[in-house]
């Protein structure tokens, strides 16, 4: 399984080894065959970013499963959202054509852009998930989306006490694609 995202899962602001996607990692250890886990994030990646890397990663790691964790660093910077977009989709065909499942994490960014924004932001991933039949968890954040206490002091990058609820709201959805008990 290849992870390809941002800050948010690559432990940024966290001790090494506490994130959701090493908590993944750990899960998917305990499964009959075992998984690996590939963690491809880099903090302040942009699909931009995601999309000149995706195709070097599949050819290196040749993953069953893509979970693309990417889209909120172009809300934070207000880029256009045809691009990202554009940019989820290239990523998306791209690990559909190499055989691989796709997980997206859909994300959602406060009105300081305008509700129409935000609005036109979140909209983009159910778009993309339907394109290229992925699966789909809408807000990756909603577990703690509305407590400050699951952020760091930034109110961006989640508490590593969040990071088992990030977990959790991933592993119903990304469960089915690996043929194992959504039982934790």
């Amino acid at each position: 399984m290849l992870v390809l995202g941002n800050s948010v899962s690559a432990e940024y602001g966290l001790r090494r080894g506490s994130g959701w996607v090493e908590l993944l990692a750990e899960r998917l250890r305990a499964q009959r065959p075992p998984w690996s886990v590939v963690n491809a994030s880099v903090s302040g990646e942009t699909t931009a970013g995601g999309r000149s890397r995706i195709a070097a990663l599949l050819a290196r790691h040749e993953p069953r499963i893509v979970v693309v964790e990417l889209g909120g660093n172009d809300a934070l910077r207000g880029l256009d959202l045809r691009a990202t977009e554009a940019n989820l989709d290239a990523i998306a065909s791209a690990a559909r054509n190499a055989g691989a499942a796709v997980l997206l994490l859909g994300m959602q960014v406060p009105p300081n852009y305008g509700a129409a924004y935000a609005d036109a932001f979140a909209a983009i991933y159910p778009r993309v998930a339907e394109r290229h039949a992925a699966k789909l968890v809408p807000f990756f954040l909603a577990p703690i989306a509305g407590d400050t206490r699951g952020f760091q002091p930034d109110r961006i990058h989640p508490t590593e006490a969040a990071q088992p609820l990030l977990l959790d709201v991933v592993w119903p959805v990304l469960a089915p694609l690996l043929h194992v008990s959504t039982a934790r």
